[in-house]
């Protein structure tokens, strides 16, 4: 057993209910031919439908397991000594109904927020100006620069979410996939430390 047994766990793994997690599902490993693959295959976790939606495996629990069979192997380990498993129930199929009462929802929300923030700093007031300024005449709907106006806050939108529909512009992550990935990893590392029983312990 002088080689050594190079580990690293993975960040994140998703698997369906009642699944049972190896040792080649958490980590990534480097060993020597078969034994590497016998290890891939060592069983890890069995998801029980008491563990809800996330598990946290913890890397001892990975060195107890490869213990029990190699007790004399040298570990390198490297990486994040948790790591969360996400238990993927079936989806229910989204209402129709919900879907349009929700996009309705937000889109008449979004409308009156823009529609508030034009009247807080008087656009329409700026705009009569600027063509007053650039034609020298006055008009209450000046339609050419308010109609490209419109249309530039939509194209602006577009550009600062980087998304049409479902396609992606570039591949530049958007602000709001940045804030997503912040909150995810803020959510990530409150679960490790808090539902993670080997960090807790209490004496009394």
């Amino acid at each position: 057993m002088k080689d050594a047994l190079f580990l690293r766990l993975r960040k994140r793994l998703a698997v369906k209910p009642e699944a049972m997690i190896t040792l080649g599902d958490v980590c990534q490993l480097f060993w020597d031919g078969e034994r590497e693959d016998a290890l891939k295959r060592m069983p890890i976790y069995q998801v029980k439908p008491t563990d809800g939606n996330l598990i946290v495996v913890d890397i001892m629990q990975v060195i107890q397991k490869i213990r029990s069979v190699y007790p004399e192997v040298e570990l390198e380990i490297q990486g994040a000594p948790q790591i969360i498993v996400e238990v993927l129930n079936p989806r229910k199929k989204a209402n129709p109904v919900l879907v349009a009462l929700v996009w309705l929802l937000l889109f008449i929300g979004s409308g009156l927020a823009i529609m508030n923030f034009h009247t807080d700093v008087s656009m329409r007031e700026v705009h009569e100006r600027i063509f007053y300024l650039i034609t020298g005449e006055r008009s209450e709907q000046p339609l050419w620069l308010q109609i490209p106006y419109s249309i530039g806050i939509g194209m602006g939108m577009i550009l600062f979410f980087n998304h049409i529909f479902k396609k992606k512009i570039n591949e530049e992550p958007s602000p709001l996939e940045v804030e997503l990935f912040m909150y995810q990893q803020s959510l990530d590392q409150y679960y490790i430390q808090n539902e993670n029983k080997e960090n807790q312990k209490t004496k009394l």
